[in-house]
């Protein structure tokens, strides 16, 4: 299949679930709601760094996109190429189906993804056809370089997206988004700092839920998994489902208590100490710097103080 294709597919996919991404855009403008766009290196990066986020934005009924930057057609140990990138393609149409959102898969091969000019005006279109008040991504220091390049374009569209004359077909927006970074553990050459840490127990199911659509990655194992290993049974498959779901609470159950002290900071002390489950960012200082009134704002499920 060629890259032609691939666009067409990506675009196809948006139209099956109503997204053309700039008419939306266009519609919601002046409806008093928040727009949040996430970009993930590859299909499944989005959901798992705010997928829960996404689903209170959707319940309140804000607008969310999520944009997987590769097609992640290398990522299985047993299968590639078109036949990969389409199965999770249609992962993360489901996916988005359980988080009520708004999915693109753009048309860059896994592996392949290069902080260039191009690119570079194909996520400012995206941020602004989405008219963003939040854009959300990876930091630059990561272990993976898809992921790694992800944070650059993003970094790099923060000021752009605000400047008439670069991509001049597109209008500019007349704010700046806040820009915000995805939670890792990198610690060099600057660990990650919690500015915001969202409470997601009452979302955990509804997430995990989403994730497990993703059969390719986390019950067969993705890239890094073999034959060997993957499940050849439904009965098998559907005990790794359990081992995932389980894995997964523990991962978001990790960060709650990692940030501990900001959930206490945030949601009060009675509240923030009964906190499970989590996700986290960081104010990226290129986009807009919000003060803790204005996050609030764009965090609305945040309690008041």
């Amino acid at each position: 299949m060629n890259r032609l294709h691939w666009l067409s597919l990506g675009i196809a996919a948006a139209v099956a679930l109503g997204l053309h991404a700039s008419g939306l855009a266009a519609e919601a403008e002046g409806d008093g709601k928040i727009r949040v766009i996430v970009f993930g290196a590859h299909p499944d990066d989005c959901e798992i760094r705010a997928g829960g986020s996404a689903i209170l934005w959707s319940r309140a009924g804000h607008h969310v996109k999520l944009v997987s930057v590769t097609n992640g057609d290398i990522g299985h140990w047993g299968m590639a190429g078109g036949p990969l990138a389409q199965r999770r393609t249609a992962e993360v149409l489901e996916a988005a189906k359980i988080l009520g959102t708004t999915t693109e898969v753009l048309d860059i091969h896994d592996g392949e993804l290069m902080p260039t000019l191009e690119n570079r005006r194909t996520i400012t279109r995206l941020i602004r056809n989405w008219n963003a008040d939040v854009v959300i991504g990876h930091r630059p220091n990561d272990y993976h370089p898809d992921h790694r390049y992800t944070g650059v374009l993003m970094q790099d569209s923060a000021y752009m997206v605000a400047v008439p004359f670069f991509c001049p077909d597109t209008p500019p927006l007349k704010k700046n988004p806040v820009f915000l970074y995805s939670v890792d553990s990198f610690e060099r050459p600057n660990p990650f700092r919690a500015d915001v840490v969202v409470a997601i127990d009452d979302v955990i199911d509804q997430k995990v839920d989403a994730l497990l659509t993703m059969e390719s990655q986390f019950i067969e194992g993705g890239a890094l998994g073999s034959a060997e290993r993957a499940p050849k049974t439904e009965a098998e498959r559907e005990e790794r489902r359990k081992v995932v779901r389980e894995s997964f609470k523990r991962r978001f159950a990790g960060t709650a208590n990692r940030f501990r002290d900001k959930l206490i900071e945030l949601y009060g002390e009675e509240a923030g100490k009964k906190v499970q489950y989590a996700e986290a960012f960081e104010i990226c200082e290129y986009g807009r710097r919000p003060n803790a009134k204005e996050l609030r704002e764009v965090f609305p499920f945040l309690p008041n103080p």
